[in-house]
């Protein structure tokens, strides 16, 4: 998290929101989603920070898949979304970057 926050930018709770669907490795880019302002804003993802985070994220989603074996693994998403489509807190891309070891039931 550190190296992302001095790598690009990104404020403290903008990292810890930060979801799966929000980089794109592609364009080395970051998708900030309802920053200060309530806009939304792109920034870089840093290169040499790209495969750490890509091994980070597979640790991450193995978790995830575990999660949704044991009955977890969903996360808040805003409510419009969740009414236009139901299974999208359970799905890959909505998953945090940085989520929880633990479950808080």
């Amino acid at each position: 998290m550190a190296g992302l926050l001095y790598g690009s930018g990104l404020r403290l709770m903008e990292c810890v929101r930060l979801r799966v669907k929000d980089l794109d490795f592609g364009c080395a880019q970051i998708t900030v989603r309802d920053a200060k302002g309530g806009r939304d804003r792109i920034t870089m993802l840093p290169l040499n920070l790209a495969e750490t985070l890509r091994r980070h994220l597979v640790s991450v989603k193995a978790q995830h898949e575990q999660d949704l074996e044991d009955g977890f693994g969903t996360v808040h998403l805003p409510l419009a979304l969740v009414r236009k489509s139901p299974n999208a807190a359970r799905e890959w891309s909505w998953q945090y970057v940085f989520a929880s070891l633990s479950h808080i039931i």
